[in-house]
């Protein structure tokens, strides 16, 4: 198997830089959308072979270092009791909001082998169709995200109804974060036992705290979910899964998320790799960080861009390349595969 990514997150020694970009399964590529047009977004979430298709798609296409699961970081919300469904121009859109204790106590911790035994069946699937060419990679929302999702009804602006809640019933808001780590720590060991290699939580909206509200509100449930992996995995003489934490707009919180026990922080794209770096401690792995529309460049320019942020994370104790954020779906396919040839290229392939 091609490790050199599961290498990259320990901190080894590596023969190049591996590579794989958030969302790299979706719609800027032709061989997804022919997929997508046999079933809505939901159903191919929950259709385990279709699910494992598009997983595939980008290890084939791009030639990445890792697949990354098909699925949404709402799924094990709607386990949970909440109704979910994507509107075209709009999003997600769960009801009915939690916003007081009643709505909060129709809410259960879900049980990932009953609710969302279709991702369990995902990951079996890809285990067996990747063949070991490449890891995969499981993941989760954070549990500070998925609870504003849960809160506002959908994505957001500012935020309001989440601040609101945090601020003035701090008690409700603590038990929510209670119920949903407990449904996203048992869904992570799921994914785990099913054959995830590695595991990624997304905290996309983590940024719009202050650094000591994020401090408070979001970190102790990461570094919970981290430690609780963690005691789960030594106890089951499991061997190591690293964990890779990411947060949207993670430059104002880098002395923060250091502490939350992670073996990768990704990085976005609003601050150099080498400045991250420095502020982590030299002996952090990190991933990122271009800019997603960094790829609309010519390929003389995405190379420019790969090759200054190969160089700033040169002090790290290991780098794994990716965008700061998802691809974007207006993207050329070509620049993609560009971007991964470029990478493996002048990293040392």
């Amino acid at each position: 198997m091609n490790d050199i990514f599961l290498k990259a997150c320990r901190g080894e020694a590596v023969p190049y830089t591996p590579v794989w970009i958030m969302r790299q399964a979706g719609r800027y590529l032709e061989q997804y959308q022919a997929v997508r047009r046999k079933v809505d977004f939901l159903a191919l979430c929950k259709t385990p072979e279709l699910a494992a298709e598009v997983t595939i798609q980008p290890v084939d296409i791009l030639g990445v270092d890792a697949a990354i699961l098909f699925s949404d970081i709402l799924i094990p919300v709607e386990a949970m009791g909440m109704e979910l469904e994507f509107i075209d121009g709009r999003g997600p859109v769960l009801s009915p909001p939690v916003r007081d204790e009643d709505s909060l106590n129709r809410l259960s911790v879900a049980d990932p082998g009953e609710k969302t035994g279709f991702v369990m069946q995902t990951i079996r699937i890809l285990r067996k169709e990747l063949e070991g060419r490449v890891p995969l990679i499981g993941f989760s929302g954070a549990p500070f995200t998925t609870a504003t999702y849960m809160i506002e009804g959908g994505t957001s602006k500012n935020f309001l109804n989440t601040k609101k809640m945090i601020f003035r019933s701090p008690g409700l808001y603590a038990a929510l974060m209670e119920k949903v780590t407990r449904t996203l720590t048992a869904y992570l060991k799921a994914q785990i036992e099913a054959g995830a290699q590695a595991v990624q939580l997304f905290d996309t909206w983590g940024g719009i705290f202050s650094p000591a509200d994020f401090r408070e509100y979001a970190l102790p449930y990461v570094t919970g979910i981290i430690g609780e992996l963690r005691d789960w995995l030594e106890s089951r003489n499991s061997g190591h899964v690293p964990v890779i934490y990411y947060v949207g707009e993670t430059g104002g919180l880098l002395e923060e998320i250091r502490s939350c026990g992670a073996d990768v922080y990704g990085i976005d794209w609003r601050i150099n790799l080498d400045d991250a770096v420095k502020r982590l401690g030299g002996d952090a792995v990190v991933q990122g960080n271009l800019d997603p529309a960094a790829l609309f460049l010519p390929r003389h320019g995405i190379e420019e861009r790969v090759k200054d942020i190969l160089g700033r994370a040169s002090s790290a104790r290991g780098h794994i390349f990716n965008l700061g954020h998802g691809v974007l779906p207006e993207t050329p396919p070509e620049n993609v595969v560009a971007l991964v040839e470029t990478v493996h290229h002048l990293s040392g392939k």
